[in-house]
């Protein structure tokens, strides 16, 4: 396996068990971490990107989410070959990053009987079931998080520090642009998952709720695709 590709499924691993492991973290019953709240959340998602981006973007460019590597392939950066090589071990590693955090609270998992709070530390889900809504909910965060990146490429910054910035757009998306959907912003980071619950074996657990997951893949993907649309335009 390339090394960059390998460090997109290791580093999309890393972002899923510590984003998804707050969650368990703050939802599960009887965790150290009940009930710390939404904040919480927020600031362990932007501190799981910087750490998954800082081990392994040595290995390649950490994309480590289908919508980015869209938009940089629309850009050029790197071949449509290379972009779904990205995206399957995105993927992969989003599904070894769940099951992970399975692991690590299997525990509480077998306390925990609310099915909606057990798929939420897999998956996202809306607030307000509202499809065209959530798409839209979906499209903005995304297209932040995207041409925020790219911009970033194109800043002059010290070594490093465009890593700490895109934690901080995490934080800053999650806190306002959060609250709709959960802010997938992410397919890999949804689908890979949602997959995950749909196999283990959890007690308690429902629906993965398939009829949802479109939303999490297409709205993030429109995102990263308006994102390169306007870095095209703006640096033509």
């Amino acid at each position: 396996m390339p090394t960059d590709v390998l460090g997109e499924f290791l580093g999309t691993a890393f972002l899923v068990l510590l984003g998804d492991g707050v969650v368990a973290n703050v939802s599960l019953d009887r965790t150290k971490g009940k009930d710390a709240g939404w904040l919480t959340i927020t600031l362990g998602w932007g501190l799981a990107v910087a750490i998954a981006a800082y081990a392994t973007g040595h290995m390649g460019p950490a994309h480590l989410n289908p919508a980015v590597s869209l938009a940089f392939a629309l850009r050029g950066a790197i071949s449509w070959g290379t972009f779904l090589a990205y995206v399957l071990a995105q993927v992969l590693g989003a599904v070894l990053g769940a099951a992970c955090v399975w692991l690590l609270y299997r525990p509480h998992y077998a306390r925990t009987e609310d099915p909606d709070t057990i798929l939420g530390t897999f998956a996202t889900a809306p607030a307000i079931d509202s499809p065209l809504d959530n798409v839209i909910a979906e499209v903005i965060g995304t297209f932040i998080l995207a041409y925020g990146i790219l911009a970033f490429a194109n800043t002059e910054m010290a070594p490093g520090l465009s890593t700490a910035v895109v934690s901080a757009l995490i934080v800053s998306i999650g806190v306002s642009l959060g609250g709709p959907t959960g802010y997938a912003i992410n397919p890999a980071r949804d689908f890979g998952p949602r997959l995950a619950h749909s196999f283990l074996p959890i007690p308690h657990k429902g629906s993965s709720q398939w009829s949802y997951a479109w939303v999490p893949i297409l709205g993030p993907m429109l995102g990263g695709f308006l994102a390169a649309g306007l870095d095209v335009l703006i640096n033509a």
